[in-house]
């Protein structure tokens, strides 16, 4: 199943099964028709919460689904230092973990160990375990996007100083301890948060 965030919004895709419990809009997919007519719908009116499309070739729908939009791949970390504590950003009025777009020719492992080094300005960060990817959704200049971003739980035993990257609007980068994230769980994005509470 996929699940494709619309700000705090979602669309599901998946198969029938996945569905089964789901309380709003279930639309069924056959090949060969648009959803760019559903997703602009969906994206416009802010009634609804969530829908739930659904195939019989999940991977078949997902590549039509993407074909919708413009696609990139971005890459960040979910850090934790010697305490445990978790490595947050705060850019543009919300909080954040730290991430950027994947270089062309980059792995995309090594994206996101750069982009966490980049942003918070710490080095020699240590790959523990790929976590799940989050897809959003948002329009710039005119073209609607749709952005996968691979995360990585990543170890740091350093003590270096957290240098904020002001030019990437980042006003601040600091060690969270896990029990006190109450102000960035009310402050941040859907998709984030979905990074935040996996395991």
């Amino acid at each position: 199943m996929y699940k494709v965030f619309f700000k705090d919004r979602i669309i599901f895709l998946g198969d029938k099964s996945e569905s089964v419990n789901f309380e709003g809009m279930v639309y069924a997919w056959v090949e060969g028709e648009s959803l760019e007519g559903l997703i602009l719908q969906f994206d416009e009116d802010e009634s609804k919460e969530a829908i739930f499309i659904v195939a019989e070739d999940l991977e078949q729908l997902f590549e039509h689904f993407e074909s919708c939009f413009k696609y990139i791949e971005a890459a960040g970390g979910k850090v934790f230092n010697s305490k445990q504590q978790i490595l947050a950003i705060y850019r543009l009025g919300k909080w954040d973990l730290p991430k950027g777009k994947v270089e062309k020719g980059e792995l995309v492992h090594e994206a996101a160990v750069r982009e966490v080094e980049e942003e918070c300005g710490i080095t020699d960060l240590k790959i523990e375990k790929e976590l799940n990817s989050t897809y959003h959704t948002y329009w710039m200049k005119g073209k609607h996007m749709l952005k996968r971003t691979y995360w990585y739980k990543m170890s740091y035993s350093g003590s270096e100083s957290l240098v904020p990257q002001t030019e990437e609007d980042i006003q601040e980068a600091k060690w969270l301890s896990s029990d006190n994230l109450g102000e960035f769980k009310a402050n941040t994005y859907a998709s984030i948060l979905e990074v935040m509470n996996e395991a």
